[in-house]
């Protein structure tokens, strides 16, 4: 009778189980990493909505984009987390993504009037090299030295996008030439930013294109005080990431739910420790020890996101003319 007992226990278990609804949200590779936010938000999440959250990346940020656009209304996501400000308006005018009814006190540089997309986190893109290594002081000083340098791709990659519309936003019809400065110093183009950030770990090349905050994962977390990022006198680009709900969602009131929790503690706590990037509400306990040595930023710069998409496309063609002779 004990086994019996036991067996009908975890057929009921596992009835209950496959009841509980499924959200599922596309996000970037780095996102659900072991050491990234995703295992702290899922079962932050859990706890509260009584459903199983799935989390499925898709690359890098940008290619969320392009998978979206590829399923259509087909697309199994509920929700996508990992667009940022430059593709927020593509993303909009596919009129896949619904309006998240989300309010909330933001603390960004920018103020935040979108009414579909939720902000999680903000940083600004940097090089980061080592301590010891080469310190250009702007883009015109990495084209003149000898310094080596690892991008991600502006066609799959957010960060790749954003040294695409830095470099536009910082010298306009001067773009071109910049990149073509650059050419020689660049090692290669990732995909993505994990793949990059590798590289550049490996030592295969001095600097890599990452975000004003990176060193605090060396510092906070292996207690390394050797990476540091480049302050520019051009000044640094704004990226502010976001989370959108899909039009076509049969969980519509989960995905709500879930994109309010973006705005709470038990998800904003763990942006800068998992994430290391700044949150976009400002944590109960505030920001960590070390996130005060960073680079402070004077100068921001940011394309607005309805002309972006506009300035992509031209700054796309520059670069790859650049990059190919």
């Amino acid at each position: 009778m004990r086994h019996l007992a036991i067996a009908t226990g975890l057929l009921f278990a596992t009835q209950a189980a496959a009841q509980d609804p499924v959200l599922t949200i596309y996000t970037y590779d780095s996102f659900n990493t072991e050491w990234g936010p995703g295992p702290v938000v899922e079962a932050a999440f859990e706890k509260e909505c009584g459903c199983d959250l799935k989390f499925v990346t898709a690359g890098d940020g940008a290619a969320l984009l392009s998978r979206i656009r590829l399923e259509g209304a087909r697309t199994e996501a509920d929700v996508v987390l990992g667009l940022d400000t430059a593709l927020i308006a593509q993303a909009a005018e596919t009129g896949l993504f619904a309006p998240s009814g989300v309010e909330a006190g933001y603390n960004l540089p920018i103020t935040w009037r979108d009414e579909t997309f939720v902000p999680f986190d903000w940083g600004y893109f940097a090089f980061v090299g080592l301590k010891d290594g080469p310190k250009p002081g702007s883009f015109e000083d990495l084209a003149a030295g000898d310094a080596t340098v690892v991008i991600q791709d502006p066609r799959s990659s957010t960060p790749g996008l954003g040294l695409l519309m830095w470099v536009k936003e910082a010298y306009g019809d001067r773009a071109e030439q910049v990149w073509e400065g650059l050419a020689d110093n660049i090692v290669t183009v990732t995909p993505g930013w994990s793949e990059a950030y590798g590289l550049f770990l490996e030592g295969e090349a001095d600097l890599v294109l990452s975000y004003t905050t990176s060193p605090a994962y060396h510092l906070i977390a292996e207690e390394d005080d050797t990476k540091i990022a480049l302050p520019f006198e051009e000044g640094h680009y704004l990226q502010v990431e976001v989370a959108g709900m899909l039009a076509g969602t049969d969980q519509p009131e989960l995905a709500r739910d879930f994109l309010q929790f973006i705005t709470t503690d038990a998800f904003q706590s763990a942006i800068p420790e998992t994430n290391w990037m700044y949150p976009a509400v400002t944590p109960d306990g505030g920001l960590p020890e070390g996130f005060d040595t960073l680079v402070q930023v004077d100068k921001p710069l940011l394309t607005a996101p309805e002309a972006a998409a506009g300035i992509r496309d031209a700054a796309l063609e520059e670069w790859r003319r650049a990059l190919s002779q």
